[in-house]
């Protein structure tokens, strides 16, 4: 198992010890969402967290990266960013080391994230570069000065989350805030970088043991 991949397995360590001292039923329910959610996300699976039963009808996402902003207004504006996300070939990023702050109303963290990006659509912002392309791999060429359109990128940055809950313990919505300084891009040999066919086999057994 190569680094890169012994950090993607381990994302949810973090989660994994808060769970072990929360009491709070809801409080409890809402980061085993979150914790599947996330595991859902990157192994492509996707459409199976926009279900009833883990997301609202309409969700409102609002991303926040280098100074500008997006917002996913309802159920098809989310699917459409998740559909170009595994287009591009981007759905495959993982969290480090994580602490959230639970309450009823949902949680908040800040955390180390890292997300293999290609060079295709790399540049000052990568939601951004993936919302504007809807799932075409072509870069803006001011973007792309310096970095090489057929390479991957390793890119990692400090992203603040604020994840709203219902009483049902769904998603409502995400809310994440990019700390701009921190962001490291780091090019990458294509054998380190995590498939998305290989993040849903590493992934296949935490999936079985965290189901609903």
């Amino acid at each position: 198992m190569s680094k890169y991949e012994h950090e993607f397995v381990h994302m949810m360590d973090g989660v994994e010890k808060q769970l072990e001292t929360i009491d709070n039923p809801r409080h409890q329910k809402i980061l085993r969402n979150y914790r599947r959610h996330a595991l859902l996300e990157v192994s492509g699976r996707y459409k199976e967290i926009l279900s009833p039963d883990m997301t609202v009808e309409e969700p409102v996402y609002r991303l926040f990266e280098d100074g500008q902003s997006i917002v996913l207004d309802g159920m098809d504006a989310v699917t459409t960013f998740y559909h170009s996300l595994a287009e591009t070939d981007t759905l495959v990023m993982w969290t480090g080391k994580s602490d959230f702050a639970v309450s009823d109303s949902g949680f908040s963290g800040e955390t180390l994230f890292s997300q293999f990006v290609p060079g295709s659509i790399l540049g000052d912002g990568v939601f951004g570069a993936v919302h504007e392309s809807g799932g075409s791999t072509s870069a803006a060429p001011e973007q792309s000065s310096g970095i090489d359109s057929d390479g991957w990128y390793l890119v990692r940055r400090t992203l603040a989350f604020v994840w709203p809950y219902d009483e049902q313990g769904r998603l409502i919505g995400e809310h994440v805030y990019e700390d701009s300084a921190s962001k490291v891009v780091t090019k990458v040999d294509p054998s380190e970088v995590i498939t998305a066919a290989r993040a849903a086999e590493l992934l296949a057994p935490l999936l079985e043991t965290h189901l609903p």
